[in-house]
């Protein structure tokens, strides 16, 4: 029987923040900016802005730039897949997991020429059976109809469970609980919300594939 294995992308499958890290120092040389002004790019991204033209909004409030933040978005998009990257040992084990019959798939929000362009650069496009944006399809996680997406682009429905892998307490582990999913929540320090708890906690996405590899489920 086919099981079905769904991930989040950003800081699950790929570390957004390291290469957030890249991008800010590059940001900084291009605008010639100080390297307290990296600090505060990284300080400012972690505090968990609702949207990334909110953050370049008040990043060119910040440093006072001329460039309008609609722009600086849009440089951002284009240059970040360039700076992400997916460990080989996770691109192996993705493989490993549908070679032994699971249906693995990506579900994440961002925009459609950001999140695509990292999924495509770093080879997850070849290495799962189907994925699911938010930036295409219209909807966000925790709502339920994209991961519905995410499941029917695998060739499953949610109605057959399975299992979804992700950082965001709310979007991946309280999506995934309304999607009747199990959870595998990836804690990267910070505090759990006990609202949605998780049926693993670990630290890193390779700890969840040898979960998957040994559940039943």
């Amino acid at each position: 029987m086919q099981r079905l294995a769904l991930f989040d992308l950003d800081n699950t499958l790929i570390d957004l923040d390291a290469a957030f890290l890249l991008w800010a120092h590059e940001f900084a040389e291009e605008h010639r900016l100080s390297r307290k002004a990296v600090d505060h790019l990284v300080k400012l991204n972690r505090n968990g802005l609702p949207h990334r033209e909110l953050f370049f909004t008040k990043v060119r409030e910040r440093f006072k730039l001329s460039v309008p933040a609609t722009e600086l978005w849009a440089a951002y998009r284009r240059r970040m897949p360039h700076l992400v990257a997916c460990r080989p040992e996770v691109i192996a084990a993705l493989t490993e997991l549908r070679a032994s019959g699971w249906r693995v798939g990506i579900v994440t929000n961002g925009t459609a020429d950001n999140q695509l362009g990292k999924i495509q650069r770093t080879g997850l496009a070849d290495a799962v059976d189907g994925y699911a944006l938010s930036g295409i399809e219209g909807i966000r996680k925790p709502d339920v109809g994209l991961f519905e997406i995410a499941a029917k682009r695998c060739g499953m429905s949610l109605t057959d469970g399975g299992w979804m892998v992700g950082d965001h307490p709310v979007a991946d582990i309280g999506g995934g609980h309304a999607a009747g999913l199990h959870t595998i929540w990836i804690n990267r320090g910070s505090r759990p919300d006990h609202e949605y708890s998780s049926d693993h906690t670990v630290t890193d996405v390779m700890h969840a594939m040898d979960i998957l590899r040994n559940t039943g489920e």
